[in-house]
């Protein structure tokens, strides 16, 4: 057994391996992908969050139920007519309509944000926060792979003496 103590500060001058063009191009292509789930759904989960559409009804039809072990997730389709008159669509599913919540042919408000085969109940959603948190993570992982490199390089040249050779 040695008593030498480690100097934590020897480990941040020791130059840093180059990173391998592989693990940043995966990184960047999982980054990417990360972008293109997030991107096109901003606009509407920002409105569903926000309960931001055409109000109508949802008349509850058919009752889906998925069973994994331990847990059961079910979710109410149905059709929907806005208040107006001007949407109306047929197979529709009510975002967060779970087994009790409805019954066949029960109707509830609703709000139509544009999804293609989802509406909301008037109290909006907190599907934002799974879309903002994929985007979150694709710019982390861009800036990490991007941003940062550049700018320990800055640091290690002004900390190095700017890359000039100091006069003798």
């Amino acid at each position: 057994m040695t008593d030498e103590v480690h100097d934590f500060a020897l480990d941040r001058e020791r130059p840093r391996r180059p990173r391998s063009p592989a693990f940043t191009a995966a990184l960047a292509l999982v980054a990417l992908f990360l972008l293109y789930l997030a991107v096109p759904n901003i606009g509407p989960t920002v409105r569903a969050a926000r309960a931001d559409g055409a109000s109508g009804v949802f008349t509850a039809r058919e009752l889906y139920c998925i069973q994994h072990p331990g847990h059961e997730s079910c979710t109410w389709t149905g059709d929907f007519v806005a208040d107006d008159g001007t949407v109306q669509r047929a197979d529709v599913a009510l975002y967060g309509a779970d087994r009790e919540m409805l019954q066949q042919g029960q109707r509830t408000k609703a709000i139509d944000v544009g999804r293609a085969n989802q509406v909301y109940g008037p109290g909006g959603s907190n599907e934002w926060v799974f879309t903002f948190s994929l985007l979150l993570i694709a710019v982390a992982l861009l800036a990490y792979l991007f941003v940062l490199p550049p700018l320990r390089r800055r640091r290690a040249r002004a900390r190095d003496g700017g890359g000039v050779p100091s006069p003798a």
